[in-house]
């Protein structure tokens, strides 16, 4: 039997629970439970029920069987205090009461991956979500919460005959993005899932469905000199008609223009009740200078290659912006965050020189007094990381987070900032926001190495070292997915593998030890943490 509801499906012939495509990290008694309260959705189950079915009657603590709803709320992104999914009804008992879909037969298997990155199987990824049919409007997909209008944005396709412009119409399109984000009433699919499709002749309603949104828009941009030609359509997903569509023909200054009347006359298209003055609120234009923007939306795409080369060059890229234009907040925060980059995989030559440039980029995006929430949040991140200033650094992703809610990055910062003070299941529910406003993210093993982290530091170590093999995935090479990875791999028994993970990470990163771990890890307040992670790779097989 398999169970859907939201993104997810439990198999009980497999016993597996997935996210979407994805495998969600179980221990047996946790899917028990899991499968045990879907099964009985109906009714309200006491302890005693949950006791006889999970531990055959055995005498269990009220703490253990605390600590294993945790665990199951985290594994559906769900906790104590949200309660979307698993109520607590005091002095009666725990009620399931998400929507169920029922489904007989199995899927096909995904592909299993080794934890050294190699494919082991050629069996099919099932489709997901399920198909489904739509009697209504009111069955329409979104993924948003409270049915909030839910929407994505496809890559704008480049029409300039020039493979080189791409960067361009990328720019523009991320920055619609964020534009339509700055609505809390509205549900975005963020910049790295919606890319994803970029290229690609595929479907709407399969787009609709792999996203769970009820609207896409699409559209083009043709750049001649210092002219631009925009086109952007809206389509209904359920339909599969337009809604809206719209032709530009603008002066290149006149960018900030043109993204904003598409934000804003889509918000009026899809929700009246989306006020259109959270735009005036958070509203202002980032630069008077073409050739600044130009260089700022190279450089992002340099930085989307997850790579030292490309590092390196969009911070080239950033400084090249400022200098044209010293008071275009968003390269300063773009650009300290490649300095967090640089640490978070090793990359740093001088710590001192790097810790002051941090600092002096933080201060002058203060200085310019603009509510820009990408330089906060970069900034923010940045000080909290590489300076280990949390406390103005957790102040500035807040900020970042008051200004624009559906800017997925900023729950994935959140949840780092949270990770260092010490508040591991809040860090897990930000996490898990980041990656529910991104679910196709080829940049996801970033929330998901957090969420390792945080279950090694809340003592769940199957959990951390299944959370670090779905990171590994992604990116093989990551510093902090093969840290976490290892520690929380000996601790869980997994020693085999853990001493394989520290080979890896010794090649990935030669010069770490057990007593340098610090000059990779952000600012954690526990110290104990710290010590126990460097004891577990210690054991691990990391030499001093």
């Amino acid at each position: 039997m398999r169970y859907f509801f939201e993104d997810y499906s439990l198999d009980t012939e497999r016993r597996e629970l997935r996210r979407g495509p994805e495998i969600v990290p179980t221990t047996r008694q946790v899917f028990a439970l899991l499968d045990y309260l879907i099964r009985n959705r109906d009714r309200v189950v006491s302890k005693d029920d949950l006791v006889d079915a999970i531990w055959d009657g055995r005498i269990v603590s009220d703490g253990a069987l605390t600590t294993r709803l945790n665990a199951a709320r985290h594994a559906i992104a769900d906790s104590g205090q949200e309660q979307r999914l698993i109520k607590t009804l005091p002095r009666q008992g725990f009620r399931f009461v998400g929507v169920v879909q029922l489904a007989q037969e199995s899927p096909a298997d995904s592909p299993a991956i080794a934890l050294d990155g190699k494919d082991v199987s050629r069996l099919a990824r099932p489709e997901w979500p399920p198909r489904r049919e739509i009697r209504n409007e009111l069955d329409a997909p979104s993924g948003a919460p409270g049915n909030m209008p839910s929407v994505a944005v496809l890559p704008f396709a480049n029409l300039s005959g020039d493979k080189e412009q791409d960067y361009f119409s990328d720019g523009i399109t991320e920055d619609i993005i964020t534009e339509l984000s700055r609505f809390s009433e509205l549900f975005v699919i963020a910049r790295n899932s919606s890319f994803t499709y970029k290229g690609k002749a595929v479907d709407i309603r399969q787009i609709g469905r792999e996203l769970d949104v009820r609207y896409l828009l699409e559209g083009s941009i043709r750049r001649d000199g210092e002219r631009v030609r925009i086109t952007a359509q809206l389509i209904d997903v359920l339909t599969g008609g337009h809604r809206w569509a719209e032709r530009y023909d603008r002066e290149l200054k006149d960018i900030f223009a043109v993204q904003e009347d598409v934000a804003r006359t889509i918000v009026a298209v899809l929700a009246d009740h989306v006020y259109v003055a959270e735009l005036e609120h958070a509203k202002c234009k980032p630069t008077e200078n073409p050739g600044a923007y130009d260089l700022y939306l190279r450089g992002m795409a340099e930085a989307y290659k997850w790579t030292r080369e490309g590092n390196e060059a969009a911070l080239r890229l950033f400084y090249r912006a400022i200098e044209l234009d010293p008071e275009f907040p968003t390269p300063y925060g773009a650009a300290a965050m490649r300095l967090s980059t640089r640490m978070g995989f090793g990359w740093i030559v001088d710590p001192d020189q790097e810790v002051a440039e941090v600092r002096r980029l933080a201060r002058r995006v203060m200085q310019l007094g603009k509510n820009d929430a990408i330089a906060f949040v970069h900034i923010g991140h940045s000080l909290a990381y590489v300076a280990k200033d949390l406390v103005d650094g957790v102040a500035l992703i807040d900020r970042a987070l008051a200004l624009n809610p559906n800017l997925g990055a900023s729950w994935a910062h959140s949840g780092w900032s949270r990770l260092w003070l010490g508040e591991a299941d809040l860090a897990i529910e930000h996490f898990g926001r980041a990656m529910r406003l991104s679910p196709v993210d080829p940049g996801k093993f970033w929330p998901q190495e957090g969420t390792a982290h945080a279950h090694f530091f809340a003592g769940r170590y199957d959990e951390a070292f299944g959370w670090a093999a779905m990171a590994l995935r992604s990116r093989p090479d990551s510093h902090a997915a093969l840290r976490i990875g290892a520690a929380s791999g000996v601790l869980a028994g997994r020693c085999d593998e853990a001493r394989r993970l520290v080979t890896r990470l010794h090649e990935v990163d030669p010069a770490l030890r057990p007593s340098t771990l610090n000059s990779v890890l952000g600012p954690y307040r526990k110290l104990d943490d710290v010590a126990k992670y460097a004891d577990a790779l210690r054991r691990a097989g990391l030499p001093d």
